[in-house]
């Protein structure tokens, strides 16, 4: 399917709905599904944002500003997934119960506002991974266009490309419970260290990155084609002193790079068939 069709199929896709909610975060997928709700509803489309301790605040203020920069409406609510037990403690199902207070929270908006769906930024790459939240979100009825139109995280990122959307090659942003081990309890304080080790391993260059938290141990994967600047040798003290500031005695460099959901890599398969809900 060409990527025009692709995208004449969103739109009709979004009118279809007629009004919606779009579950926002300010990564390229949301961030383009609410630019393109925007172009099709006008105002019978509201961006909403989720704020907890699992969202950095550089990824929230970007998601502000980019609402803002389009003139898109945008509210900002509260959820409380580090509150439920499921979502703390840690296992595989994690996203599930991050997704379900998401979209509970959501769906009481959607009743209040007088809107007809809620949405949310899958794409069709999505599908192939490990990705409990999809569980959720078909509990809650919730739409995906972009999926439904066919399009992938490529065709996502040339549609806001050809937009002029700064967003077009943000690199994937998931949430901050993201980087914490499995069976690690997620705390506020787990989040804080993750979250400033990456601000400060930014403010040195890194542009595709993850900090995993392994305990004392914080483990760096970088991307293939930063690799080489960061480990020179400079480069790599400045590395280890950002990361022990933010609280990690130890700091190791994954020798495979930068995998998105490489925490999913050890976990027996009988964890991800039941995370899924198989």
């Amino acid at each position: 399917m060409e990527l025009a069709e692709k995208q004449n199929r969103l739109e009709l896709r979004l009118r279809e709905l007629g009004s919606l909610i779009v579950a926002y975060s300010g990564g390229v997928d949301s961030a383009y599904l609410a630019y393109a709700a925007h172009k099709v509803l006008g105002e019978r489309m509201l961006a909403v944002i989720a704020d907890s301790a699992s969202l950095p605040r550089s990824h929230y203020r970007d998601a502000i500003a980019f609402a803002q920069e389009h003139g898109i409406r945008l509210r900002t609510i509260s959820t409380h997934e580090l509150e439920r037990e499921e979502y703390a403690v840690n296992q595989a199902d994690r996203c599930f119960y991050c997704k379900d207070e998401l979209f509970t929270v959501l769906e009481v908006e959607r009743r209040k506002l007088g809107f007809a769906a809620v949405a949310y930024g899958l794409n069709t790459d999505d599908k192939k991974d490990f990705r409990p939240g999809q569980r959720a979100a078909q509990q809650h009825s919730v739409a995906a266009p972009l999926a439904e139109a066919g399009l992938s995280k490529g065709d996502v990122r040339l549609l806001a490309r050809e937009a002029g959307l700064a967003v077009w090659d943000r690199p994937a942003s998931a949430c901050l419970s993201s980087r914490i081990e499995y069976g690690r309890r997620v705390t506020p304080e787990a989040l804080r260290m993750v979250e400033d080790a990456e601000e400060s391993l930014r403010a040195l260059g890194l542009r595709n990155f993850r900090v995993r938290h392994h305990g004392n141990i914080a483990r760096i994967e970088i991307a293939e084609n930063e690799m080489a600047a960061a480990l020179a040798p400079e480069m790599f003290r400045k590395m280890g002193a950002a990361v022990r500031a933010a609280g990690f005695p130890y700091v190791a460099v994954d020798c495979d790079g930068y995998r998105s959901g490489s925490m999913n890599e050890i976990l027996p398969l009988e964890a991800l068939m039941k995370a899924e809900g198989s």
